[in-house]
């Protein structure tokens, strides 16, 4: 007989290559050997992953499972059944929270020499409870995140204690990553702002040391909350603060003002009024036509009953009305809201930075450390330090605490020389003295001076880092060329100075700057351009890639897509103007056509799409598509993981509440993308469940009682199924939601089985509350029955501190101590009551069963007493 090897994780069974010849099932072996000769000569993979359901295998690369402890996906292979499709190629090594791999002991044969090793650890994992919540530790950062709140780190094959282990290296400071990222805005509340004021915030305007005046500032609200966060803003209006001062400032906002003026003087005065106040920024922001304007006309606008006025726009129309009145190009930032610029460097700098990569340091940094080889097992005791005593060698020397620490030159300027690297990635150059973000005196303090801390990083630090980060700026410049050239915006007299550098760094001169973006323009409209780089994209995660038609992808990897990509949808982005509430974005390849898609909550797990709109990019137009409740078609996104990455923040959970929902509410693979969220939430409460976040939850509303209760039945035969509640026709329901669900998990885990297995069954007791357990003349125990349920007496505490529900029912023509029998071996039952042969069974289900079993004896004076019972 054949020794069981594999881990089965739901309908999943995941084997190392290695033990292959072990598998027990012969069509197993059969299908990932099929699934292998069709994988391309240079994949390398360790790992198969058989789904058991569609016989899917799916071809797994660990190029460090037997150092790693848990091992880091680095590259997948997709290989459906269907002959005629070929696998699909999926490589992590971008990743920043790539998936990883648990319990790798089971993967292998029992004579494998490391296997040992890996079961200790993953007994010292169980013994941590890190597999207690199992959501989303299969990715590396949540799980790492996870040891870490628990005090532990990896550490070799071994989960070490935090304090015990002493970072080494360049890649030690990473968690410290976190302390650079500029926090003085976190006071900010984003809801409490106002929509301008998030998108001002949102791209930086708001540095320490700037000035902010809210021209029409009303109560005060936008001011009060900058002011709390340290930044200097002042603010006027005619109504509420008219004799406040109007001054210069370097970001002014006109926000929700020129839409409530009715006089289309006083409307161009307060405009002209408010930009004349900016020394960098005006932000302009009105109401856009809603779909059935509310009131009277009222010269250019509308009176409503209120007798306030109202002036809509449609985008275009404020964009045209502001460049008229102004005489300047404004840059439409979202719904109604556009920034107009006194400066022209500042608008280089805005203008540049929508074209710009985020996070480039901390990316190539973290990616740095993960493919960094990892120090052997053996050494792991020269990286930790026994707490207890300092190694035999020191005996004889001073102690630790008498002694000082001797650090060279490097030791001494790592800390300030980190932060100069990451400027230095940041920008993709050598910065200039005026672009560090550290103090150069403490600099030259700890480094000697400027040009020996630059020669300590040459000779310490990853330089190849330095390359990658100048590629992708260069490429973010080449954008911003190809932006400006495809929008037809004016020249600039003079590029600002960091601008200028980027040039002078990466093309040498403007006008070989200027032909890479018209190049990079001419490869956007390439159809074999754009399909190689889709293809590039999908391999990487990023979106989904519809055969060779369009590749749909989240709004936030743009800037992670190959720049061609990021090319043909910035000109798209130039047609529309507005991308604050674009969430998600189709690349159609062939067409020359890119479809923008805004949704109501896409921060929720079944996002409902909003509006869509189609940019014919070669025609220079667009349509737009409403959807929703108020319009005739509405859609649903699902799956929306499909179209993110495992960087982005909840996509785990994301990943594992898609998964419930296609249990829970049977969604094929076929139907997924037609589902309707009110069915889905229909098929929910008929188990007890909802929607709450990214979280299944129980149900917290009360059902009707001829609503299904498991399969068979309805909350009503549980509750009017007593022999004193039928004569006496007590009202006897429950009155809290909990009690419903306990009621439902009774009928799906026990009731349900019992009478697949035996036939109907007869309920004969089942919920009781307080004004029915008054009326039972035998001896009942409310206390230890549960069959109170959930329910509370009237200090508001449980009547039955086991929670959960319990019914009693027999079996005609059965021996009931079969039944009890057939239930002890076969279901998760709480609590057990058997009564004799012939008589109810009473059961019981809580979400933590304790399986107990006790046969109700009778006693010389007639009492009941429990005994316990084995079965």
């Amino acid at each position: 007989m054949m020794e069981e090897v594999g881990k089965r994780v739901v309908d999943e069974l995941y084997v190392h290559l290695s033990a292959l010849d072990a598998l027990a099932h012969a069509d197993h072996r059969l299908a990932i050997q099929s699934a292998l000769a069709r994988l391309p000569a240079n994949a390398a993979p360790d790992v198969a992953k058989l789904n058991l359901r569609s016989r899917r295998v799916s071809l797994l690369s660990y190029p460090r499972f037997h150092e790693e402890a848990f091992p880091t996906l680095a590259a997948s292979w997709a290989v459906a059944p269907d002959l005629a499709t070929a696998p699909v190629f999926r490589s992590y090594d971008a990743s920043l929270n790539p998936p990883i791999l648990h319990r790798k002991e089971l993967l292998v044969k029992n004579d494998h020499p490391q296997r040992e090793a890996w079961v200790r650890l993953t007994q010292q994992a169980e013994e941590l409870g890190l597999f207690s919540e199992t959501t989303t530790i299969g990715f590396k950062m949540n799980w790492e995140r996870l040891i870490a709140q628990n005090g532990y780190t990896i550490d070799g094959q071994v989960l070490a204690p935090l304090g015990n282990v002493i970072p080494d290296g360049e890649d030690g400071d990473l968690n410290a990553e976190v302390g650079v990222v500029q926090r003085h805005l976190t006071a900010l509340h984003r809801q409490a702002l106002s929509a301008p004021m998030q998108l001002l915030m949102r791209h930086g305007f708001f540095t320490l040391g700037c000035t902010v005046f809210d021209y029409g500032c009303g109560r005060g609200g936008d001011i009060t909350e900058l002011e709390a966060a340290g930044i200097n803003a002042r603010g006027w209006d005619p109504y509420y603060a008219p004799h406040n001062t109007r001054v210069p400032a370097d970001v002014v906002n006109l926000g929700f003002v020129i839409n409530v003026i009715e006089d289309p003087a006083e409307r161009v005065y307060a405009l002209q009024s408010a930009f004349a106040l900016a020394s960098t920024v005006l932000a302009v922001s009105v109401m856009l036509y809603p779909a059935a304007p509310p009131g009277r006309r009222f010269g250019d606008g509308f009176l409503t009953s209120r007798n306030t006025f109202q002036k809509y726009f449609s985008q275009p129309e404020l964009k045209d009305y502001i460049e008229h009145v102004l005489h300047r190009e404004p840059h439409m930032v979202g719904p109604g809201i556009a920034f107009i610029f006194a400066s022209e460097s500042a608008e280089q700098q805005f203008a540049a930075g929508r074209c710009r990569t985020s996070d480039v340091s901390r990316r190539l940094i973290a990616l740095r450390a993960r493919r960094a080889p990892q120090p052997p097992t053996s050494d792991s005791s020269t990286r930790t330090r026994a707490l207890s005593s300092p190694p035999k060698q020191l005996a004889a020397k001073k102690p630790l605490s008498e002694r000082k620490p001797k650090l060279d030159r490097f030791g001494r300027a790592k800390p300030i020389l980190d932060v100069l690297w990451r400027d230095a990635l940041e920008l993709g150059r050598i910065p200039e003295v005026d672009e560090v973000s550290v103090d150069l005196f403490q600099l030259e303090a700890a480094a000697g001076s400027v040009g020996r801390a630059w020669a300590l990083i040459r000779r310490h630090y990853d330089l190849s880092l330095l390359e990658e980060a100048a590629k992708v700026r260069k490429d973010d410049l080449r954008l911003f060329m190809a932006v400006r050239a495809f929008s037809k915006r004016s020249n600039y007299g003079q590029l600002e100075k960091r601008l200028q550098r980027d040039v002078r760094a990466f093309f040498g001169s403007y006008e070989a700057a200027r032909q890479a973006g018209i190049t990079l323009l001419a490869q956007a409209g390439s159809t074999d351009e754009i399909l190689y780089a889709c293809k590039l994209a999908a391999a990487n995660g990023l979106g989904w890639l519809d055969d060779e038609h369009s590749l749909q992808l989240s709004m936030g990897l743009v800037d992670r897509l190959p720049v061609v990509l990021r090319a043909y949808i910035a000109c798209g982005l130039v047609l529309w103007d507005s991308v604050s509430e674009v969430d998600m974005v189709k690349i159609h390849i062939t067409s020359g056509k890119l479809t923008l898609l805004e949704h109501y909550d896409f921060d929720g797990p079944i996002p409902e799409l909003k509006r869509r709109v189609k940019v014919n990019i070669r025609k220079l137009d667009y349509s737009i598509f409403e959807y929703g409740e108020a319009h005739s078609e509405r859609s649903w996104l699902f799956p929306k993981s499909r179209y993110q990455h495992e960087d982005l923040p909840n996509y785990a959970r994301q990943c594992a509440i898609e998964e419930q929902l296609r249990v829970f509410c049977c969604i094929s693979e076929t139907e997924q993308h037609r589902i309707q969220l009110p069915q889905i939430t229909e098929d929910l409460e008929a188990k007890r469940l909802q929607i709450e976040g990214l979280s299944l939850v129980p149900s917290t509303t009360i059902p009707e009682l001829d609503a299904r209760c498991g399969a068979r039945y309805t909350f009503r035969d549980f509750i009017e199924c007593g022999q004193t509640q039928k004569s006496l026709g007590i009202r006897n329901v429950p009155l809290r939601p909990e009690s419903y669900n306990a009621l439902q998990q009774l009928a799906v885990y026990i009731i349900d089985p019992i009478v697949d297995y035996f036939g109907s069954i007869e309920l004969t007791y089942g919920f009781c509350s307080s004004a029915l357990a008054k009326c039972i003349e035998s001896r009942i125990a409310p206390k230890l029955d549960q069959h109170a349920s959930c329910e509370h007496n009237a200090r508001g505490q449980p009547i039955c501190a086991r929670g959960g529900a319990a019914c009693d029912f027999l079996v005609r023509d059965e021996d009931m101590l079969e039944v009890a029998r057939w239930i002890a071996q076969n279901l998760p039952f709480d609590r057990l009551y058997f009564y004799g042969s012939d008589k109810p069974l009473h059961v019981s289900y809580s979400s933590a069963p304790v399986g107990e079993i006790y046969h109700m004896s009778v006693s010389a004076v007639g009492r009941l007493f429990p005994r316990r019972l084995e079965l």
